[in-house]
């Protein structure tokens, strides 16, 4: 027997004898969940640095845009090390830089200064896709898709909440406040974390070099892993392509509201998150293709709303509850069906699934601001919607077995 297959074994054997607590599933939900948040407190806040720093939409766009990226970057190139080192420490040490980084944000004198900061707090906000693969790993087989309905319901809370409290914050005591409030709880959970994680093996001892290496092949080997990194990349970029415009369609004259009227929009759509959990027993029960082309159905009709029906504040609310919740069961089910491919290289299988998803957010983001400046809102409607029909063929065609 090889090293690597001992420590492999080793690893997972350990993994299995651990057990998740309510109350450790509670810490690494509430960390998902705030690690997270920071790359989505500024989408409320566009109109805002476009006023302070005196510059366009064209180039204010770059920090959401940037912050994606650089989530994307994080996952790819940190995520993976998760299968390889400790988890514990790794998780501790990110989130101690992810504060640093924080700081300096709400620091920031200048927009490229603030540009910046707000890649590297993407690419160390990451230190979620290390918690995810960890609460997976010490839950019980039975239960899994239960934990990933839970932690990833926690996520979703942080991605739309960072949008409420953000906007909030902003109007009442400035932008930076909010990124000094969010130092501080990621410094309180940073302390809890490091009372509460217990320390999980690595399930292999090879390089940094053949970990990335690994990654290709996997993508190769796993054709349910292309299908569902392509489909959820789709899905998240025209999600990421509404909520990165509604700040800029809020200004215009038809609405004329502000930050906190963003944020608040992020309350109404936090609902699709209880869905998490039912939606992790779903993909269980009736498989995860069904559920995710269920998702993708209900995508094609929020934005057929979004953009037939347009200057109504009641049809926005509408589809952006049918927006959220379709997000959620699409994101969990398609996760459920990627970690049950390889227990030994869930921290991998997590990386090229997500690095994916959220390079289709950052590129959502991105053309659906272009789509904005040239065609208005219809034009971000159009674009998105698009690509959610994609996603909904992608989603009919079952993908052959692994090689």
């Amino acid at each position: 027997m090889s090293i690597n297959t001992e420590v492999t074994n080793n690893a997972t054997a350990k993994s299995e004898r651990m057990v998740l607590s309510k109350g450790l599933l509670i810490i690494l939900t509430i960390g998902a969940g705030l690690s997270v948040a920071n790359i989505y407190y500024n989408q409320p806040m566009l109109g805002v640095f476009s006023k302070e720093f005196h510059q366009p939409s064209e180039k204010i766009s770059l920090i959401p845009f940037l912050s994606q990226a650089g989530y994307a970057l994080g996952i790819f190139f940190l995520s993976p090390l998760g299968d390889r080192f400790e988890r514990k420490k790794l998780i501790l040490s990110t989130m101690l830089l992810l504060i640093i980084s924080i700081v300096a944000t709400a620091m920031s004198q200048s927009i490229e200064w603030l540009i910046i900061n707000s890649l590297l707090t993407g690419v160390l906000s990451t230190v979620t896709q290390q918690i995810v693969p960890l609460a997976v790993s010490l839950a019980k087989p039975k239960e899994r898709g239960k934990v990933i309905g839970i932690v990833t319901g926690g996520i979703l809370f942080g991605i739309l909440l960072a949008r409420t409290i953000g906007g909030y914050v902003t109007d009442q005591i400035g932008w930076r406040s909010m990124f000094w409030i969010a130092a501080s709880l990621m410094s309180i959970t940073t302390i809890a974390m490091a009372i509460k994680l217990p320390r999980v093996m690595p399930t292999t001892d090879i390089s940094y070099t053949q970990v990335m290496r690994s990654l290709g092949s996997l993508f190769i080997k796993h054709p349910a892993l292309r299908q569902a990194a392509f489909i959820q990349s789709l899905i998240f970029g025209a999600f990421l392509a509404f909520w990165s415009n509604l700040a800029q369609l809020f200004q215009q004259p038809s609405y004329n509201l502000g930050a906190t009227a963003v944020g608040l929009i992020g309350v109404v759509g936090a609902g699709g998150a209880l869905i998490a959990p039912i939606a992790g027993k779903l993909s269980d029960v009736r498989g995860p293709r069904t559920v995710v082309t269920f998702g993708a159905g209900l995508l094609m009709v929020a934005f057929a709303i979004l953009g037939g029906i347009q200057n109504s504040l009641s049809a926005l609310i509408i589809a952006v509850i049918i927006m959220d919740l379709a997000v959620q069961a699409s994101q969990v089910s398609n996760q459920a069906q990627v970690y049950a491919l390889d227990a030994t290289a869930r921290s991998r299988l997590n990386t090229v699934f997500m690095t994916a998803m959220f390079c289709g957010g950052a590129a959502g983001s991105e053309l659906g601001n272009m789509a904005f400046n040239y065609y208005n809102w219809l034009g971000t409607c159009v674009i998105s919607g698009i690509a959610v029909l994609l996603a909904f063929l992608l989603s009919l065609r079952k993908p052959p077995k692994s090689l």
